[in-house]
């Protein structure tokens, strides 16, 4: 897929960041959508499908957290890569960000050139054909990854991109210990900055869905999945 075929789909109620920001992203080759709130920016994701929304946290009617929970309940948009782009640095802006099912959270003011390194970082986790296409089954779980759908006790999961490819990720060898390096690099990408507490948001949405036992705390060195 080349950068004349991505869709992203950017989401901010200042005409200013839509028009500076697009023009940047168009400039690079991208087809750019724009929407000033979130509620049209989910009628159009459903419409044109992006491969990346760039989501501001602070609209009114509906703020970019609701947005973006929205857009996760939306299966056909399973892998569309989430990321926000806003004013907001703090701690618990992000770690709500990522609850809400982003993939990265980027903060203002940021340079142009850094923005769409960024981007072409987030598109290159996006797979749209190259999906493993193994059915790993531990117990009563199932994870079909051609079909990106996870089962667990004969009812289906939805889960964001992050986590499925995290679960994707520690299913792979039960009981393996994957360093925290490990999983950013192999779940994030290593050009992709992300916060410290990312794969502790992750793994304690995953224990929700899934269970706790599951999934064990190696302190000091990272996680691992338990058959």
């Amino acid at each position: 897929m080349n950068e004349k075929e991505i869709k992203i789909l950017l989401v901010d109620d200042e005409p200013d960041i839509l028009e500076i920001v697009g023009y940047n992203l168009s400039n690079e080759g991208y087809q750019v959508i724009t929407a000033e709130n979130g509620i049209k920016a989910i009628k159009k994701a459903k419409k044109e499908k992006p491969q990346l929304i760039i989501l501001d946290l602070m609209m009114p009617d509906m703020d970019g957290i609701e947005t973006c929970e929205n857009i996760r309940n939306i299966p056909e948009l399973n892998n569309t890569v989430i990321t926000f782009l806003t004013a907001r640095g703090e701690d618990y802006s992000q770690v709500a960000g990522f609850d809400a099912g982003a993939d990265d959270y980027i903060t203002k003011p940021i340079k142009p050139k850094l923005l769409v390194s960024k981007v072409k970082a987030l598109l290159r986790r996006f797979k749209d054909d190259e999906v493993e296409e193994a059915v790993v089954k531990i117990g009563q779980l199932i994870i079909n990854r051609e079909a990106y759908k996870v089962t667990y006790k004969n009812k289906d999961i939805v889960l964001p991109r992050k986590e499925f490819e995290l679960l994707s990720l520690l299913t792979s060898k039960p009981g393996k210990v994957f360093k925290r390096e490990e999983i950013l690099d192999k779940v994030w990408g290593n050009e992709v900055v992300v916060g410290g507490r990312t794969i502790d948001v992750h793994i304690r949405k995953l224990r929700e869905k899934i269970g706790d036992t599951s999934f064990k705390t190696v302190k000091g060195v990272g996680y691992k999945f338990i058959d």
